[in-house]
């Protein structure tokens, strides 16, 4: 007790230092619990992204190709799925609801996709979460368009705006569909997700804007009407995928195996989390990345609570002295720097840990806002309090060195007045 309280007084004589201590460590612990909470988050939103589909099908390709393409409009199918080979799947009775996918068009840089009203109320994300709207609603009309929210702010869109779709996935659109424009009839709300970046029409949108076009090219003198192509068939005859959800999910293996084997055509079949899971597996060594720099801060900022209490020693010569004189043992000199080390880092700990919580408290609506990243208030897990637990008995360690050298300073020596 008495060692506790002559550390105390000790550090409150050095108050600028301690407190300028007690800052660094409190500044690397909040990193170090923040970019694990970002990472923890970043994955579990990753996770999330899409929600209660239990398959994804597609033409034949590898697992990760077809995640890519189908959620989060990365790349190109290897090839098309047949309308009617889609119908058949929808009347396999394993299955609950099936929702087409039709890509290949652009807008601006962003991809525009051809599906049906039922994905705005099918497809979720994070923990069954489904698309709200903004402004607006579905698509009702043949060329009624929805936009995701940073289509419609990086573009500047309101409903009722006119949005010409280019041909081809390219920024730079060479071909564009100037004949059949569309309208903005819905935005859909903030999701952190790819549908934030995806302009939605209907599967006979995508073929009225193309019944016109051969080998993706519009066939010369051949040009039909926008008012013409209403009255036309505008069942589509190819999709690029589809997003199935199974009324069991038992029965979740048996119909991927089912449609891996399907004769018709060479058809892939994958589950969405499983493929999630693989695909951040590739981003495993930044993640690994991000924790090593996080922890290498921590232990700068004790290395340098370490440095702080060896530059106060020669201050403290006739303190060290006065003590040893009063028959101070080398546990009581080990103990006090020990305890000093412990309260300056105990501190630091404690008001990290503050600092981590009260930001995270003030800036989660934003992030998630902006980032799509769902970071939860939750109570420190085990392995934070071990984390935690660990940067306190570093930091007594660090405690260490200085109290060797102050007991080995001679008592003669501190009480001499230099000069």
């Amino acid at each position: 007790m008495i060692i506790a309280r002559l550390a105390v007084q000790s550090l409150r004589n050095r108050a600028l230092t301690a407190v300028l201590t007690v800052l660094a460590i409190a500044v690397s612990v909040m990193l170090l619990l923040g970019v694990d909470k970002v990472r923890s988050g970043a994955r579990q939103s990753f996770a999330d992204t899409i929600s209660g589909t239990d398959l994804i099908v597609g033409a034949r390709s590898g697992q990760l190709q077809l995640l890519l393409y189908s959620v989060f409009r990365i790349g190109n199918a290897t090839n098309n799925v047949t309308w009617q080979t889609y119908r058949e799947l929808a009347k396999d009775p394993a299955v609950d609801w099936i929702v087409p996918l039709s890509l290949g068009d652009s807008h601006r840089g962003f991809r525009v996709m051809g599906t049906t009203k039922d994905y705005f109320e099918r497809v979720k994300f994070r923990h069954g979460q489904t698309l709200v709207f903004a402004a607006g609603g579905p698509f009702s009309d043949l060329f009624d368009a929805v936009l995701g929210a940073d289509v419609a702010a990086e573009l500047g869109y309101e409903l009722g705006d006119k949005i010409v779709v280019a041909h081809g996935t390219g920024s730079v659109s060479f071909v564009e569909h100037e004949d059949k424009p569309f309208h903005v009839k819905g935005i859909l709300a903030k999701t952190g997700t790819p549908s934030d970046r995806t302009l939605f029409v209907s599967l006979e949108a995508i073929e009225a804007i193309h019944v016109d076009w051969q080998n993706g090219m519009p066939e010369s003198g051949s040009e039909v009407s926008a008012d013409a192509v209403r009255a036309m068939n505008l069942e589509p005859k190819t999709i690029t995928a589809a997003l199935v959800g199974l009324k069991s999910k038992l029965a979740t293996f048996r119909m991927q195996r089912a449609v891996n084997e399907y004769r018709e055509e060479p058809l892939s079949a994958i589950i969405p989390g499983v493929a999630l899971q693989e695909l951040w597996s590739l981003a495993g060594t930044a993640e690994t990345a991000l924790s090593v720099i996080s922890r290498m801060v921590v232990a700068t900022a004790l290395l340098g609570m370490a440095t702080a209490i060896l530059t106060t020693l020669n201050e403290r010569r006739r303190e060290m002295a006065i003590l040893r004189s009063v028959g101070a043992t080398p546990g009581a000199i080990l103990g006090l720097f020990v305890s000093e080390a412990l309260l300056l880092t105990v501190t630091g700990t404690l008001l990290g840990l503050a600092l981590m919580y009260g930001g995270l408290l003030a800036l989660q609506p934003y992030i998630d806002r902006t980032y799509g990243i769902f970071i939860p208030l939750a109570w420190p897990s085990a392995d934070v309090w071990m984390t935690l637990a660990a940067i306190v008995a570093g930091g007594a360690m660090a405690g260490l060195l200085p109290a060797v050298l102050a007991y080995r300073m001679s008592v003669a020596g501190g009480m001499t007045v230099r000069t």
